[in-house]
Order: structure tokens, then C-alpha cells, then sequence
């Protein structure tokens, strides 16, 4: 009877012990969690970069895990396409000012905020100030432009309208120089005005090869294209029609999208120096022919130089074919 009563008491308070801790466990106040940071979420992280796209930076900009007060603006956005760096010295103050639970972990915290931009870039500049020029007289299919500021761009805010003005200010004809200010967005009477100066320089068409052409190899009419190149940067003697170079052959490997020069190319070789080949001189109605030995590469219609495989007698000749040379009569003497 009493190890009966001593079992029921020993099974009593395991019981009892079971619904403490359970009781316990139930009553224990809830964990502290980061100011700001709503239940079941991970606490405040801080940001490396954030990119934002209107004029204000955000406490969810620098922080994740800011919860309700996410949206709450601590700052100015950096004009679009700049950046702007917050500090640990500036963030632990916005932690504290807005009540979150952080601190920096090293001075060297930061967040890197960038302001997301629409991008005008040189290129749309440069089409529209010679859109602007066409009124002073300009033809823009035979000039290019070249801006007083290289790699000039405008960045527009996000939502803007990415309109361009342009109101030519001055233009001289003659030097080719002008003087424009650029508007965007064109429609926004806010719009930052932007002086822009430059030059206007006359282009000319050239043929240029497409791909490279190896030496000896000839040059096809689709192995042409065409480019617009500065007219005071071409060499004296490119060639500018493309009868220049079909049916030519490179004196040396041409590489493509450059100006050829007339010295660069050559008819194909159809009598190469050292060859033989067969000379022809005709004189009153009767053709002579003899062997003889090329001095030098020749094309078709070069002059090249011949010795005579017999007598040895040096001669120069207009090459008529593939190993074929004739021999220009001597030009007699005027009589008086």
C-alpha cells in the first residue's frame, strides 16, 4: 500500500513539473528585437549600394529589415547619375534619430547610394546640334562633328521625358566653329541648360576593305565597303573610288576600315621577276617573237624590264598577258 502511494506521488509531480515548464515557457516575455524590425523578420542589415530612382533616399535604402519605417526619407538622392556615399558616422545618427537598434562595426561602414538616370549620351548630342545647324546653311551627309567636351552625356531623371533641344548660338561658316545650348528635357522649363561648343569638319567617302586582305590576294567588289573619314585627315593619295582597288592586289596584308593608299595596291602579278616569258615586237604588218627573262614583277599593262635570253640586250616592255611582253617600236626621229 505504500509503494502504491509513493508511485501515484512520484507520477503527481512529474506532472506538476511537465505543466511548470510548460507554464514557463508560455509566460517567458518575448525576445528583444532591433527598434524597428517587425516580428518574424531577420534583423537590420546594413546595405553595401543601394539604387534609388527619385529624389530622396530612404531608411529601406540603407537598411534591410527596417520594416514600417522603410519608407520614412532620411536625405537627399544625389542628382541623377551621380552617387553619394552615407558614412558610419551618418548612419548610426539616422539609426538613432528613427529609433533603430544598430551601430556601425567599424568606421569603414558605408552605404554607396547611386541615383538611377536616363542617359543622353555624345552621340544623340552631336544629331541633334547638326539638326540645329541645317537652318544655318549646314548639310549634314558631308560633315562631321567633333564636341568641344569629349565624352559629353546628360543624365535625366528617371521619369523624365528624354526630350533634347537645341538652340544654336553662334556659327561661323568658314572656320566651321559653333557655339549651342543643349535643353533636357526640352519640355521642362527646369531643365538644366548645358553651353556646348565645337567644330564641324568636311568628311568625303572613301572605299575601304571590309575584312583583310592578305598580300597577292585580289580584291572583290564585295570585299568593299564604304566609310565617312575627316577630309583633313585623309593622305594625299587614298584612293577614292573603288575602281581602285577591284581586281587590285595588296602589296602588303591591308587591314579593314582604313584608308587605302594608291601605293598600297598593285595589279595582280602575271609575270613574276625571274619568269620567262615571250616577247613580241611587231613592225610593218609582221609580228617577231623571242625568249626572254623578267628584271621585275609585272601586271597587266606595267612596264617592266626584259633581258633578251639570247643577245642579253636589256629592253622594257608593257606586260599584255600571263607571260606575255611586247616591245614598243623606237620612236624615229623628226626630220625637218
Amino acid at each position: 500500500m505504500k509503494n502504491s502511494f509513493m508511485a501515484l506521488a512520484s507520477v503527481a509531480l512529474a506532472v506538476v513539473a511537465v505543466l511548470v515548464v510548460i507554464a514557463g515557457v508560455a509566460l517567458s516575455p518575448e525576445p528583444a528585437r532591433a527598434e524597428g524590425s517587425p516580428a518574424g523578420e531577420r534583423p537590420l542589415i546594413l546595405r553595401a549600394a543601394v539604387t534609388v530612382d527619385d529624389n530622396l533616399v530612404r531608411l529601406g535604402d540603407l537598411f534591410v529589415g527596417a520594416g514600417g519605417k522603410a519608407e520614412i526619407g532620411v536625405g537627399h538622392a544625389p542628382a541623377p547619375g551621380r552617387r553619394v556615399v552615407f558614412n558610419a558616422r551618418l548612419l548610426y545618427r539616422i539609426a538613432q534619430a528613427h529609433g533603430l537598434d544598430w551601430r556601425p562595426l567599424s568606421i569603414h561602414d558605408h552605404v554607396v547610394v547611386d541615383r538611377e538616370s536616363i542617359v543622353i549620351d555624345g552621340e544623340e548630342i552631336e544629331r541633334h546640334i547638326l539638326e540645329a545647324l541645317v537652318d544655318k546653311g549646314v548639310d549634314p551627309g558631308r560633315v562631321t562633328i567633333e564636341l568641344g567636351t569629349p565624352g559629353l552625356r546628360l543624365h535625366l531623371a528617371a521619369d523624365a521625358n528624354p526630350t533634347v533641344a537645341v538652340d544654336v548660338v553662334a556659327y561661323d561658316p568658314r572656320s566651321g566653329r559653333f557655339t549651342a545650348v543643349v535643353v533636357a528635357p526640352s519640355d521642362d522649363p527646369a531643365a538644366r541648360q548645358v553651353r556646348v561648343s565645337g567644330r564641324l569638319h568636311e568628311v568625303t567617302e572613301v572605299p575601304v576593305l571590309a575584312d583583310r586582305v592578305m598580300r597577292g590576294e585580289v580584291i572583290a567588289a564585295d570585299d568593299v565597303e564604304w566609310l565617312r573619314l575627316r577630309t583633313d585627315r585623309l593622305p594625299s593619295n587614298t584612293v577614292l573610288d573603288a575602281d581602285g582597288l577591284i581586281g587590285l592586289t595588296p602589296k602588303r596584308t591591308l587591314r579593314p576600315g582604313q584608308p587605302v593608299r594608291v601605293s598600297d595596291v598593285r595589279r595582280p602579278i602575271i609575270v613574276p621577276k625571274g619568269g620567262l616569258v615571250t616577247l613580241f615586237l611587231t613592225a610593218s604588218g609582221m609580228q617577231l617573237t623571242v625568249r626572254g627573262r623578267a628584271l621585275e614583277d609585272g601586271g597587266q599593262g606595267d612596264a617592266i624590264r626584259v633581258a633578251n635570253a639570247q643577245s642579253h640586250t636589256l629592253v622594257e616592255g608593257i606586260v599584255t598577258g600571263v607571260g606575255r611582253v611586247a616591245i614598243p617600236l623606237p620612236v624615229a626621229p623628226a626630220i625637218n
